[in-house]
């Protein structure tokens, strides 16, 4: 069995992945340091927004980032917010990149 990481190590080390490539981003809400899940929220600073998360492949078993909200900013902003009252553990850090660039696909980061 793999160890996994726990989720505050995880953030912090996309935290510094995304500084590297000179790509603001911030943690908006600190979930639990174990466990806790995490949302994405990429801003393209032009009113939108999308959400992702991690996402079990029913395919193939692998973990994968899966878009589940995407759309006018205070609509993603709405569903992180259901998604929140589900799990109080929910960690979401919020991207800005003009381009759209969130990291998440590269290895390491997309799964």
């Amino acid at each position: 069995m793999t160890p996994r990481l726990t989720a505050e190590l995880w953030v912090q080390a996309y935290l510094a992945r995304l500084r590297l490539a000179d790509i603001p981003a911030f943690i908006v809400s600190r979930g639990d340091n174990t466990a806790g899940a995490v949302i994405v929220k990429q801003s393209p600073l032009n009113g939108t927004a999308k959400a992702m998360q991690r996402s079990v492949d029913i395919f193939s078993g692998d973990r994968i980032w899966v878009t589940f909200a995407e759309g006018p900013d205070e609509d993603v902003d709405a569903a992180i917010r259901k998604q929140q009252s589900f799990d109080p553990d929910l960690w979401v850090i919020e991207v800005e990149d003009r381009d759209g660039r969130h990291l998440l696909d590269e290895p390491g980061l997309d799964s």
